[in-house]
C-alpha cells in the first residue's frame, strides 16, 4: 500500500517565509562586522583555540535565543534544536556569500583561513537569524509572537545575550584599547558608575527585566542592575580574550579596557527585552 505524504502548503509558505525574514535579519546584525577590517584580519590570523571556543560557547547561547525568540511557530526542545541549526547555517551562508561578493574572502592555499574569516562572521549572523521574527515580523504576524516570560535565571541569559551582541561590535577594534591606555583611573570609575546609572535606567524606569520589581527600585538594583552588570564584565573579559587583548597586559590595563568595553555591552543588556 503507498503511503501519501501530506503537505501542509500554508504551513510550509510560512516557514518559507520565516526562513526568508532570518536571511534577512542575519544581513541586519550582521552587516556592520562583515564590512568591517579588524573582523577580516582576525578571521584570518586569529588563534583557531580561541575561535573554536566562542563558536563552541556561541551555540548555548543561540539554543536560549531559540528557546525564547525561534523564527519559527513551533515550540518545544526539538524544534528549538532545529532552530538552532537552522540559524547556524544562515549565518554561515550569509557569511560566506557576503564575504566572497566583497572580494576579501581569502582564497589561499590552505582551508582554515577563509574557514576562520566565515566562522567568525557567522555568529553574529545566527544571532540576527534567530531574532528576525522578533524584529522583522509585520503586523500580520503581531498575534503570533512567542510569549515566553523568563525566569530569573532566563533574564539573566537574556541580558548576557544583549551584552554578548554589542561587545561583539566592539570588542575587534582598536579603539577599546586605545581607550583604556588613556583613561586614569577616575575615568574607569567614572565609566563604570555611568554604566550602571545608565542600565539600571533601563532595567527599571523603562521597564525592561527588572519591571515586576517596579516598586522596589533598590530590590531590583541588586537583584537585576547589579548581577547583570557582573555578567556584563564577564563577557567583556572573554570577548577581550577572544580577540587576544589580554595578552601581556597589567590586571589594571585588562580591568579597565574591560569597563570600557563594559559601557556599551551593558546598554546591550539592559535593552535585551528590544530584542527578544
Amino acid at each position: 500500500m503507498t503511503r501519501v505524504l501530506l503537505i501542509d502548503p500554508a504551513r510550509e509558505a510560512a516557514y518559507a517565509r520565516d526562513l526568508a525574514r532570518a536571511f534577512g535579519g542575519a544581513l541586519l546584525f550582521a552587516v556592520p562586522l562583515l564590512m568591517t577590517m579588524e573582523m577580516w584580519r582576525f578571521g584570518l590570523y586569529l588563534d583557531r583555540e580561541r575561535l573554536a571556543v566562542f563558536v563552541l560557547a556561541g551555540l548555548p547561547l543561540l539554543y536560549g535565543l531559540a528557546h525564547y525568540a525561534g523564527f519559527s511557530r513551533d515550540r518545544g526542545w526539538l524544534p528549538d534544536l532545529l532552530d538552532t541549526l537552522v540559524a547556524l547555517a544562515v549565518g554561515f551562508l550569509t557569511a560566506c556569500c557576503l564575504l566572497a561578493l566583497l572580494n576579501v574572502l581569502h582564497t589561499g592555499a590552505t582551508l582554515g583561513q577563509p574557514l576562520g574569516q566565515v566562522a567568525l562572521q557567522a555568529m553574529p549572523g545566527a544571532i540576527g537569524a534567530l531574532l528576525a521574527r522578533r524584529q522583522l515580523s509585520g503586523a500580520e504576524d503581531s498575534g503570533e509572537q512567542r510569549e515566553e516570560q523568563a525566569s530569573y535565571p532566563g533574564e539573566l541569559f537574556l541580558m548576557v545575550a544583549g551584552a554578548l551582541f554589542l561587545a561583539l561590535n566592539v570588542a575587534p577594534t582598536e579603539e577599546v584599547l586605545l581607550i583604556a591606555v588613556r583613561a586614569t583611573p577616575w575615568h574607569t570609575a567614572s565609566l563604570l558608575l555611568l554604566s550602571l546609572a545608565l542600565m539600571h535606567a533601563l532595567v527599571f524606569h523603562v521597564g525592561f527585566a527588572g519591571q515586576e520589581e517596579a516598586d522596589q527600585p533598590v530590590t531590583a538594583f541588586f537583584h537585576f542592575t547589579l548581577a547583570g552588570y557582573g555578567l556584563v564584565l564577564l563577557v567583556s573579559l572573554f570577548m577581550l580574550w577572544v580577540f587576544g587583548r589580554t595578552e601581556g597586559q597589567a590586571l589594571s590595563e585588562i580591568a579597565s579596557m574591560a569597563v570600557v568595553l563594559g559601557f556599551p555591552a551593558s546598554l546591550g543588556a539592559a535593552a535585551a527585552r528590544l530584542l527578544v
